[in-house]
């Protein structure tokens, strides 16, 4: 069986990231960007995932957090992409309703090669610590477009910003999870009718 794992590195004027995942892991994240809420969310989509995940971001934080969020969600979504390779026998499908107290999140999740996000959750406009509340859309515009995956998020119920933008990476997370699980009833299949993806 192919060992799913991939490390992208990217470096620009902006940011300095590297970025390891393995999508066969148990969920042991090791996350450092600079930015302590993005950390926590970072480690909860790996936990919740159980994707292997260590993050080094560096970025123009001084400015503020948008470079370091967009581009590790350029990378996420690049080594996730890589390590699927060319993604015979996955499921390809996941999603799942995630509630967190009053907030309920639903993420779905097709792994189509068409890279895009359709976000519909109400996020308030605050700062959650140095993270702006908004930088969340961001991050998961740059993992689906780069990951080249089509995904979901949709808020059915919430009003605390913390709540949301948390709900929101955890039901990415789990609905990812199923998505790259390994489907052992279609064996080395692509699924997909058109016979690629």
């Amino acid at each position: 069986m192919n060992q799913r794992t991939a490390t992208v590195e990217r470096t620009t004027n902006e940011t300095d990231i590297r970025i390891a995942v393995n999508l066969d892991g148990t969920g042991a994240v090791d996350v450092e960007t600079g930015v302590p809420f993005f950390d926590h969310m970072l480690t909860a989509f790996g936990r919740h995932s159980l994707i292997d995940l260590v993050v080094r971001a560096k970025g123009d934080i001084e400015v503020d957090a948008h470079h370091t969020v967009e581009d590790t969600g350029i990378v996420l979504g690049q080594a996730v992409d890589r390590a699927l390779g060319d993604k015979r026998g996955i499921a390809r499908f996941g999603s799942l309703a995630l509630p967190m107290d009053e907030a309920l999140v639903l993420a779905a999740v097709d792994l189509s090669g068409r890279g895009q996000l359709h976000w519909a959750v109400d996020v308030p406009p605050v700062m959650l610590g140095t993270f702006d509340a908004s930088l969340a859309k961001e991050f998961f515009i740059a993992f689906a477009a780069n990951a080249g995956l089509t995904l979901h998020v949709r808020s059915l119920a919430g009003e605390n910003a913390h709540h949301l933008v948390e709900a929101s990476f955890k039901a990415a997370a789990r609905a990812l999870r199923q998505a790259v699980e390994r489907d052992p009833r279609i064996g080395d299949a692509l699924p997909s009718t058109k016979g690629a993806l």
